[in-house]
């Protein structure tokens, strides 16, 4: 569809909400017709600032005029100054998000989509997870919040660190995913990103054996993070799935910090390797990981 097609599509589309809300109760004629502008100059929410901004009135009136559109049910209530739209065809006002990440970078930005929810993005794993993980440079109260029957769990970082990040679009909205790199690295550093220690085994051997894979970049991406259990799980790891990765081990081995490391600090102690400094969980062992994911 060209550009020319598409305004007149969305001038059609437009002009059929117009008619639909010109037919419905409750609105007036001025409301209507500030209503339509905030939806055609809004992607996905409505703030008050951006209703202050395009309608040219105080935030204290725009609060007030979205606070009257949400009991309307022409509006739905995210946050306080945050605002959804209603689809036209729902009966209620209690609606599920149609898509969180929109939601998450309007809530917590900066921010990027990561850990579990990145990866199954990216088709690192199968698993399906309702829970969507947002990095944020902000420091909310709560890490895990409820909003609309739609779970977030927030890990703050610091902004230097936003880094190996890919812009997606999400219908008229550009969010922020880590890339694929990006992803296996936050779950090195941890691992309960994934889902914990076994989840991140098979995101890793999947990383590892698709397209994406880039041994450089993620060496690049641990020494730009500095931790040195990074470089003790990844060079564990590198060394066991893919040996011939004779440079990045040894790179690995020349970042290693004092101290021992956990593979999975959810998990007990079992047995140290001294190699890397690295204690494996109850149960896991070089032979063990090797034999539930062999590696072709």
């Amino acid at each position: 569809m060209d550009i020319r097609s598409a305004k007149v599509q969305l001038k059609g589309e437009l002009e059929h909400i117009g008619c639909i809300m010109s037919e419905m109760l409750g609105l007036g004629k001025l409301d209507r017709k500030r209503l339509v502008e905030i939806l055609r100059s809004t992607k996905g929410t409505v703030s008050v600032k951006e209703t202050a901004d395009i309608l040219r009135i105080t935030a204290t009136e725009a609060a007030k005029m979205l606070s009257r559109w949400a009991k309307k049910g022409w509006l739905s209530r995210v946050r306080r100054g945050l605002y959804i739209p209603i689809p036209l065809e729902s009966r209620t006002a209690d609606i599920s998000f149609e898509d969180p990440w929109i939601i998450a970078d309007r809530l917590f930005r900066p921010c990027y989509i990561g850990g579990w929810t990145a990866a199954g993005y990216w088709d690192l794993t199968e698993q399906i997870f309702r829970t969507i993980i947002v990095f944020t440079v902000q420091k909310p109260r709560s890490r895990s919040l409820t909003i609309r029957e739609t779970e977030f769990l927030l890990h703050t970082i610091a902004k230097k660190c936003m880094f190996g990040l890919s812009s997606v679009w999400r219908g008229q909205v550009k969010v922020s995913v880590s890339d694929p790199t990006r992803t296996i690295l936050d779950m090195l550093n941890d691992p309960s990103l994934a889902g914990g220690i076994r989840p991140m085994l098979d995101v890793i051997t999947n990383y590892l054996k698709s397209p994406n894979k880039n041994i450089d970049l993620l060496l690049q991406y641990a020494n730009r993070l500095n931790n040195g259990a990074v470089f003790k799980r990844l060079g564990f790891l590198l060394e066991i799935f893919v040996p011939e990765e004779k440079i990045a081990i040894k790179q690995c081995l020349s970042k290693l910090t004092k101290g021992n490391a956990r593979l999975d600090p959810k998990l007990d102690d079992d047995k140290l390797i001294t190699r890397w400094r690295l204690w494996l969980p109850r149960g896991f062992s070089k032979h063990k990981i090797m034999e539930d994911r062999a590696f072709d």
